[in-house]
């Protein structure tokens, strides 16, 4: 009879079990919620600009299905031309800043060169300033007619010719170098190197190797790792290069893959909606190729550079090592000094470069710029784009990185696939995307040209580099903390914010920093999408020095406060953030 009584109770107590088996699940519905929401986002415009490179007619009609965009698109004069100019100014300033940065990163990290934490420091300032205030500052200083330093190098005696011109291809890829390409190599790869057991090196020198010997055989295969990812990183931008381009390229008529898409949609009167769509598929090819190299170099055969036996230590560069930080400074200045102090002089000159200006010197551009009705309207957009993504982009993605690395719910890989995908699309690509789906969609079209839509682009467009860093440390912290609170009786919401928040606030500060400035200087994934009255500083800037007259002198002034803003707001997070997190005493 008992157990009659215990196989009653058990069938009951299996009742409400199967029951909440057989209906979804919360954690169900929130990994689909999130598939649909990311893939639709991601995904979707890709495909909208596939499937209307086939459609001919305009925006509002009804559609039709012809090959006539394809066949106009590569018919226009100097398409090809533009496709191998992008891939030859990337193989080019690639060929040349990615071992500039790794030899710099080695420097840093494993000799005793002076004040290497400061240096490192000053490449993330590089890394902050916007790549397009980099871009006008040495403008201001090489244009072949009213560069500054042309216009000092022609006075020297037996010069009668302005010697350098950066509208050149030359000046392409200087520009690019004294950008980001860089400073954002050396920022990431100079931890790795930091962080390799220096008994590797010391084995190889006791066998005889000398120290370039040792940095050849022994120090960069064992980087390999680290330094795939940064260049498979740095692959997706063969097609996202757009300022330098548009800004260099176009008095010589030089064109590459983006600017050629923005041609088609903004200068040709009606704009060319169907051969631009027909150009960008062109990437998707190229996109579905690049996707399986990176996983497949990403998935290679790992070395162990930090381990229980980790030892650190300095290489000695004896009677070079004031050589060596002579070379760093002199690059550092020309990164960040030089461009800044030339917006700085271009911005007080009547003319820029030309010194026999009366007056030589007047702040009444500043006075125009301030007063300027457009100009208060990109600043507004700016700062709300920036400061809406600093704030929100961590959150969400802090809580999407815990749902990767802390749970072991279905579909975090198809998730976390859409992120990786997402890196691959450039900026133009995405933006063109955007614009189909804004204008082709019921129900979007009422965003187009408002600052929600440019909101949710600029918050989104982070998302890998935040859920990449937030899964880095959820992986580095022990789950013994967590787990004690739920064993108290506390809920998720509550575990997030009294234990997790705290652990994972420095990051979160570094997070939405990044975030800010990428928001504050981004262009090209918003330029379609942007209205006369939700223009940003940064598209400002573009638009001032790309218009048949350009305005050098507002927008060098335009280009110091995108730096103030950016390179200020990241200085201050930065020691705000060194203050916040878990205290040790």
């Amino acid at each position: 009879m008992a157990s009659q009584q215990d196989l009653t109770v058990e069938r009951l107590a299996e009742r409400p079990v199967a029951r909440l088996r057989a209906g979804p699940k919360p954690r169900h519905l929130i990994m689909a919620v999130l598939i649909i929401t990311f893939g639709f986002y991601i995904l979707y415009p890709v495909i909208l600009v596939f499937v209307n490179s086939f459609n001919i007619a305009g925006i509002g009609q009804p559609t039709e299905w012809s090959l006539d965009n394809w066949r106009v698109a590569f018919s226009q004069p100097g398409i090809w031309t533009a496709v191998w100019n992008t891939f030859m100014i990337y193989f080019l300033y690639t060929g040349i800043g990615f071992p500039a940065a790794v030899l710099i990163a080695w420097t840093l990290a494993r000799t005793n060169v002076k004040w290497s934490y400061g240096i490192e420091f000053m490449f993330w300032v590089s890394f902050m300033m916007p790549g397009i205030a980099t871009t006008v500052g040495w403008a201001l200083l090489l244009d072949p007619y009213r560069g500054m330093l042309n216009q000092a190098v022609v006075l020297l005696p037996f010069i009668s010719e302005h010697p350098f011109n950066i509208y050149s291809i030359e000046g392409i890829i200087f520009a690019h170098l004294m950008g980001g390409t860089i400073s954002g190599k050396v920022m990431l790869l100079t931890p790795a190197f930091r962080n390799m057991n220096v008994a590797l090196e010391e084995a190889a020198r006791v066998s005889g190797a000398s120290n370039i010997k040792t940095l050849m055989r022994v120090t960069l295969p064992v980087m390999i790792p680290p330094m795939a990812v940064v260049f498979m990183l740095n692959v997706v931008r063969i097609f996202s290069s757009f300022e330098v381009e548009q800004i260099l390229g176009r008095p010589f008529h030089f064109f590459v893959f983006s600017t050629k898409i923005y041609q088609f949609v903004r200068e040709f009167d009606p704009p060319q909606y169907g051969s631009a769509t027909a150009l960008a598929s062109i990437t998707l090819v190229l996109i579905a190729v690049i996707i399986p190299v990176q996983r497949w170099l990403l998935s290679r055969r790992q070395y162990t550079t930090v381990s229980g036996q980790f030892k650190p230590g300095l290489i000695d560069l004896g009677k070079y090592r004031w050589v060596v930080f002579g070379a760093l400074a002199a690059l550092l200045a020309m990164l960040v000094v030089i461009p800044a102090l030339t917006l700085i002089g271009g911005s007080i000159m009547t003319r820029v470069g030309f010194f026999q200006s009366e007056p030589t010197y007047t702040i009444e551009h500043w006075r125009q710029v301030w007063i300027s009705p457009v100009f208060v309207k990109a600043l507004r957009t700016t700062l709300i784009l920036a400061f809406s993504t600093a704030i929100v982009s961590p959150i969400i993605f802090s809580v999407i990185a815990y749902i990767l690395v802390r749970t072991q719910w279905r579909g975090r890989i198809v998730l976390d696939s859409f992120f990786w995908m997402s890196a691959a699309i450039p900026g133009m690509l995405s933006s063109l995307g955007l614009l189909w789906l804004f204008l082709r969609t019921p129900g979007f079209i009422a965003l187009y040209g408002t600052i929600w839509a440019l909101i949710l682009v600029v918050i989104l467009q982070g998302k890998l580099t935040s859920t990449q860093l937030l899964k880095s440390v959820y992986l580095q912290v022990g789950a013994d903390m967590e787990e004690a609170a739920r064993v108290s009786g506390a809920g998720w919401v509550y575990t997030y914010f009294k234990i997790w928040l705290p652990l994972i606030m420095p990051t979160i500060i570094l997070i939405g920093t990044i975030n800010f400035v990428i928001a504050a200087q981004t262009t090209s994934s918003i330029i379609l999408l942007a209205s006369r009255d939700t223009i940003t500083l940064s598209i400002l800037a573009l638009e001032l020095m790309s218009s048949s007259g350009a305005d050098y002198e507002r927008a060098g002034i335009v280009s110091i406060i995108l730096i103030v803003m950016t390179v200020g707001v990241a200085i201050v997070a930065r020691r705000f953030g060194l203050r916040l997190g878990v205290q040790h005493h």
